[in-house]
Parts: structure tokens; C-alpha cells; sequence
């Protein structure tokens, strides 16, 4: 929803459709981050060794980075199909 038309405005799904695609974008870059962070994590515990602290805050990057990310992509593919399905009339 790039373009907000007068058809959007009106439509309520659509409103909410578009809000809901702003918090998955969001989802998607902060678990991303946390995956990033994760890796990040996990090659400085190689260089300077594996020491409680650096392996529970990359443990706990890579969890929040799936717990965040799954769904995040989940609905992102939802928003895609129910776009697609409004172009088509495919409902």
C-alpha cells in the first residue's frame, strides 16, 4: 500500500491492512537485526572465546530473532496473498 488512493482511505480493511503491514516491516528489520547481532555475536565469541556472557547474549539474539522474525514473515506473506487476491478478484 504505497499509494494511498480514495479507495483505501474509505475501506477499513484496507486501513487496517496497511497498518498492520507497518508493524510487520517492522517485525522483519528488528528480527533481522537480532539474527545480525546473533552472528555477530557468535564469530566475536570465536575471535575472543566462548565466555558465559557472550554465548547467553547471542542465545538470546537468535531466540528474540526467531520469535520476532517467524511471525513477522508469516503475516507479511498473508498481506501479500490478500493484496494479490484484491488485484485479481480472486476472492
Amino acid at each position: 500500500m504505497t499509494n494511498p488512493d480514495s479507495k483505501t482511505l474509505n475501506d477499513p480493511i484496507l486501513v487496517r491492512r496497511a497498518k498492520v503491514q507497518r508493524v510487520v516491516k517492522l517485525g522483519i528489520r528488528l528480527g533481522s537485526g537480532l539474527f545480525a547481532l546473533a552472528v555477530v555475536l557468535f564469530f566475536w565469541a570465536i575471535v575472543r572465546g566462548f565466555t558465559e556472557r557472550l554465548t547467553l547474549l547471542a542465545t538470546i539474539s537468535l531466540i528474540g530473532g526467531s520469535l520476532v522474525l517467524a511471525p513477522a514473515m508469516v503475516f507479511a506473506y498473508a498481506i501479500k496473498a490478500a493484496n494479490r487476491a484484491d488485484r485479481e478478484g480472486s476472492w
